[in-house]
């Protein structure tokens, strides 16, 4: 028995020396993996008495010690918005309302003694004594009712930068600007170790240096009270790169509607612009679009919209001579001839009105009214609204009419008739077969012929015109590549008319375009851009830069940025202010609006 024991021993030490060795490989094992906190922290950190280094940045931290006596809503709003790299703590820890109650008597009393002294001793009146006694009995009845509670306040900021000298000029700018009002910082010295990790996403207050204020002074320094474009109302067009701020905005809540949008091919203007039009569809906004490309149809298809397509051989047919249904008696006994108007200006553009062709003559001008008139009264319209119910002419009565007059009819009937029996018959030459009930309805144009294309905008356009001023509802109207619009005299007055009054029918007019130099060198380009309250400027050619400074008045900083914005960022301009925005979209919204075959803006 003694032998077995002694063996038994023997295989307990060889076990427990294996099981020591296999602990010693585990933990050399474990020693040579590396850990997510090895990757994410820096190569190196030194701590001196004004700043520390962390890898290559330099970092220092100040604390405020000194407030003025009144804090106006909105003050710490210029530290959140300066365009430096910073991090900013705020500390608020509740006192309890009996003991600041107990500590204010005691205040009054020693304020009030010190100035019955000085009286006694016939000196001159202490304007700050009588100012704390006020505010501190003040203070005591607001605590009393209840209106009001106390807390101790700390606030520290660490500043960061590529080099000391660097750090230096931050540390200037900050405290000038937090000196104009009167609100006083230091450097916490030899405790540079405690103000970074107060001003760390950790919630450790080490640096713990605070000063009384009531819930009234708190308020103030709530650090969401920056011009960030932030509103109760609205969608979200991206985050404010100066403060990471969102962009909530609604852009019918000013003055109009209307919305540019700059970029060059690839910057992210259709990502950016999809985006809006889904986003605001969610918030009961009807979308209406003007595709030229053939990018709108997987999102119109995901919504469930309307997506038509225009070309010679769909059966698609937008009659011009409609007329609007509308309820408005004023514009109901103007229907009639704002069509006319809106009539010649098409059949300008159809007979030849570009910059290289003569267009009409004055006859003929006169000539094409008579004979819209006519073609009107031969179908029962008339001036009268009680007439306009009945089914409106087409291009095709027009020809006849023509045809038949005297003048010059002839010869415009000749010029007209690829439009009704020619190449280009069809499309626009007989009645409507659409109707746009639809959250979203898409008009793609890109399988129209190039000559065509101008004239199909401008009559898709006035159909939503007619629609939009019968029935008056939040709606947006997107119109891609305008500056084919803008080539020619007519259809660029028409898009003109339509900023000017959209805002009466409750319309946001959004025009899109990458050529900027051509559209801005068109007097009516120029006129659109002035009556748009928005304007997103994206990634810009170096041409176009210097036009777009000069109309928005850009600095030099914003000049250089515009012309190497990366994909998605831009300036974005919401009446008096402007933000360095950043266009996001979560991962089902991208889906569905990205236009890159591999994902993406």
């Amino acid at each position: 028995m003694a032998k077995d024991k002694r063996k038994l021993t023997a295989a307990e030490i060889a076990l427990r020396s294996q099981a020591a060795e296999d602990a010693e490989i585990q933990q050399a094992f474990e020693q040579g993996i590396t850990t997510l906190r090895d990757l994410i922290s820096p190569s190196s950190i030194e701590i001196h008495s004004s700043y520390f280094r962390l890898g290559t940045k330099y970092g220092r931290t100040i604390y405020i010690y000194g407030y003025p006596r009144t804090l106006f809503t909105g003050w710490i709003s210029p530290l959140i918005n300066i365009d430096e790299v910073l991090d900013v703590s705020i500390y608020i820890y509740p006192v309890e309302t009996a003991v600041i109650m107990k500590n204010l008597r005691k205040k009054v009393t020693q304020l009030e003694a010190s100035y019955q002294v000085n009286a006694e001793q016939g000196k001159i009146r202490d304007p700050e004594i009588e100012a704390a006694i006020r505010d501190a009995e003040e203070l005591r009845d607001q605590l009393q009712v209840g209106a009001e509670k106390f807390f101790r306040f700390g606030l520290y900021i660490t500043l960061w930068a590529n080099s000391l000298d660097d750090l230096n000029f931050v540390q200037n700018k900050v405290e000038s600007m937090l000196g104009q009002q009167m609100i006083f910082s230091k450097v916490a010295t030899s405790q540079q170790e405690q103000g970074m990790n107060s001003t760390m996403p950790q919630c450790m207050d080490q640096l713990q240096i605070r000063r009384n204020m009531n819930t009234g002074a708190i308020s103030t320094s709530f650090p969401f009270t920056s011009a960030d474009l932030t509103q109760e109302k609205g969608i979200l067009y991206g985050i404010n790169m100066h403060n990471n701020g969102l962009v909530i905005f609604d852009r019918f809540s000013l003055e109009n509607a209307n919305m540019v949008v700059f970029a060059k091919s690839g910057a992210g203007k259709s990502f950016a612009v999809k985006l809006e039009a889904v986003r605001s569809m969610m918030i009961g906004a009807e979308v209406l679009i003007i595709d030229p490309e053939d990018e709108y149809q997987r999102l119109c298809d995901a919504v469930g919209g309307s997506y038509i397509r225009l070309s010679l051989n769909s059966s698609v047919r937008i009659n011009p001579f409609d007329l609007p249904r509308v309820i408005d008696t004023e514009d109901a006994n103007d229907a009639l001839r704002a069509n006319l108007v809106t009539l010649h200006g098409l059949f300008r553009l159809m007979l030849g009105g570009s910059a290289d062709q003569a267009g009409l003559t004055a006859n003929e001008e006169a000539d094409l009214d008579q004979a819209l008139i006519d073609t009107y009264a031969r179908a029962g319209i008339t001036s009268d609204p009680a007439t306009h119910q009945s089914p409106p002419p087409t291009i095709i009565n027009l020809f006849d009419t023509l045809q038949h007059m005297g003048g010059s009819g002839p010869q415009l009937a000749q010029r007209l008739r690829k439009y009704t029996t020619g190449t280009f018959a069809g499309v626009f030459s007989q009645q409507s077969n659409i109707d746009i009930n639809n959250p979203m309805v898409v008009f793609n144009i890109r399988d129209l012929e190039d000559e065509l294309r101008p004239v199909a905008m401008y009559i898709v356009l006035s159909h939503i015109w007619n629609v939009v001023r019968a029935e008056q509802k939040k709606r947006l109207l997107l119109v891609d590549e305008a500056w084919q619009l803008m080539e020619y005299e007519d259809s660029a007055n028409f898009l003109f008319s339509l900023a000017k009054r959209a805002r009466k029918y409750y319309l946001g007019l959004t025009t899109i375009t990458q050529d900027v130099e051509d559209f801005m060198s068109t007097k009516m380009g120029r006129a659109i851009v002035a009556n748009s309250s928005m304007q997103l400027l994206l990634k810009q050619s170096a041409s176009a830069v210097d036009i777009l400074s000069n109309v928005f008045k850009l600095t030099e900083e914003e000049k250089k940025r515009l012309a190497n914005f990366p994909v998605g960022q831009g300036l974005f301009f919401a009446g008096p202010n402007h933000v360095h925005i950043q266009v996001i979209a979560s991962e089902t919204e991208e889906a569905l609006v990205t236009t890159r075959p591999g994902g993406g803006k």
